[in-house]
């Protein structure tokens, strides 16, 4: 059976009545019709204007010939056969200040109305074309004006408007037929030009984004911006670079979601492994073999980190790191046991520095803070190992100094290794992005960089230092509350 809800495409060319296409082309012929009219209101009064004199000129006509070639009174049957020729019922010349009756029906209406052609000016025109339109046909005006440029002869009419009105109608007929017909026209270019220069680009895009947003996963839903230049492919480029970080971002969200499960899964086996190991490093402690002794301890903290590491998820897990714990921590004994640990797990020669003065305290979190330099140090590490080097006289040196300044200790992590690639640098501080080696996640500074935020403190990568990779960690005091400071004082 098949699927009633199925949306059936609607073709460009026949657009639905609320859509932008309907709109666009009801609204073209509805300012093209405003325009006509616009132009309808003075070319009618013009052409009632037109029609007067033309009846004006063609009886002004006529009663030249007549005062020319006869002083007397024209017979009545030559005066009806003048005034049906005119269409009028009264024809009166005036000239040198007398006036002569040219011809006259015996019994002359009444006149309602009277038009003087030589004061008529715009806005009377106008009132007078409408006010004939609508209310004339059955009324007899008086319409007078002079004839050609002399103005000591003027042509005087009495007829009826109902052929005048009806003139006009025919007039406005067509200029509206031809109105209605421009505008259809103008409407439908404009629509063709408009729907493909913009219309058609803009449902590409709305397509394209319901696809996407349907299945936001699938390359294939990212939009391809069509060759040419202007605001709209701008638009289609834009709009294709979002959906690529979206996917990107998406992916990685799910990568971090497999990692958080995979955490899940293995941390409660893991808790009771390192358990156990735990129970017999403490065995392990109390043999009298000077090496055991002197490594027992650093073992028996590590086992202790990783007991404390594997009950919390970690950060880029399922949860967010705990608040760090501050106490006063002495930073080169801590520095020294990261390098000392790192070494051991280590098999490359680095040559590992502490530059940092043995009176030198930092108000922090001692378990938080040791995972922040083996992060780094540890990174460094891996540099050398991802570039080998044949020569035997280079230097790989891993130096971590700190001083205060203040109330900020500046902690610098360095090493002479081959420095961070391009990539690595614009993706910074960012997992699953940042790393400098094939195959890494990156998690090691962004894991290092949410632990010294936690303190308030910032860390960056000091572009100074032409050779080799600095990272720098500026770590503030933990402010004295104001209740304190006040029972102090």
């Amino acid at each position: 059976m098949a699927d009633t809800h199925t949306k059936t495409a609607i073709p460009w060319w026949r657009p639905r009545a609320r859509s932008l296409t309907s709109k666009l082309l009801w609204l073209t012929v509805l300012f093209v019709m405003i325009a006509e009219v616009l132009i309808f209101v003075p070319s009618v009064a013009n052409t009632r204007l037109r029609l007067l004199e033309n009846r004006l000129n063609t009886a002004a006509a006529a009663a030249i010939v007549v005062d020319g070639v006869n002083a007397m009174e024209l017979p009545q049957d030559i005066q009806n056969d003048t005034l049906m020729a005119t269409g009028t019922k009264s024809i009166v010349l005036r000239k040198d200040g007398t006036s002569r009756i040219i011809a006259s029906a015996n019994m002359p209406p009444l006149v309602t109305h009277q038009y003087n052609l030589a004061d008529a000016t715009p806005v009377r025109a106008i009132i007078d074309a409408f006010d004939t339109i609508l209310f004339g046909g059955d009324r007899v005006i008086r319409v007078y004006g002079p004839i050609g440029d002399d103005p000591d002869m003027q042509i005087d009419l009495v007829f009826e408007d109902n052929q005048l009105r009806h003139d006009m109608l025919i007039y406005g007929r067509n200029v509206f037929l031809l109105s209605v017909l421009i505008s259809f026209i103008t409407a439908s270019l404009l629509f063709f030009t408009i729907n493909r220069l913009l219309l058609r680009p803009v449902q590409r895009v709305t397509a394209n984004m319901q696809a996407f947003s349907e299945d936001p996963e699938n390359p294939n839903n990212i939009i391809v911006p069509t060759p040419a230049v202007d605001e709209l492919t701008a638009a289609e480029g834009h709009l294709a670079a979002m959906q690529t970080r979206l996917q990107q971002t998406l992916k990685e969200q799910r990568h971090l979601a497999d990692l958080g499960l995979a955490v899940s899964k293995i941390n409660h086996d893991m808790r009771n492994i390192l358990t156990s190991a735990q129970l017999m490093s403490d065995r392990l402690a109390m043999s009298d073999d000077p090496m055991v002794k002197r490594f027992a301890p650093k073992l028996l903290r590590s086992i202790d980190r990783a007991v404390s590491y594997s009950s919390e998820v970690l950060a880029y897990g399922k949860a967010l790191e705990a608040l760090p714990r501050r106490r006063f921590i002495n930073l080169a004994m801590l520095a020294s046991e990261v390098c000392d640990i790192v070494s051991e797990e280590t098999a490359t020669d680095i040559h590992y520095v502490v530059d940092i003065d043995e009176a030198l305290e930092v108000e922090a979190d001692s378990e938080q803070m040791f995972r922040v330099i083996y992060n780094l140090v540890r990174n460094a590490v891996q540099a050398f190992d991802a570039d080998p080097a044949d020569d035997t006289a280079l230097i790989q040196r891993i130096t971590v100094s700190a001083r205060r300044s203040g109330t900020v200790v500046e902690i610098l992590v360095s090493d002479t290794g081959p420095g961070l690639p391009a990539k690595a640098r614009e993706n910074l501080f960012l997992p699953f992005r940042g790393s400098a080696r094939s195959g890494g996640t990156g998690l090691g500074l962004a894991i290092a960089r949410e632990l010294v935020t936690a303190h308030g403190g910032s860390i960056t990568l000091d572009e100074t230092v032409a050779q080799g990779t600095t990272f720098r960690i500026e770590l503030p005091d933990q402010p004295v509350p104001l209740d304190t400071f006040r029972a102090r004082a």
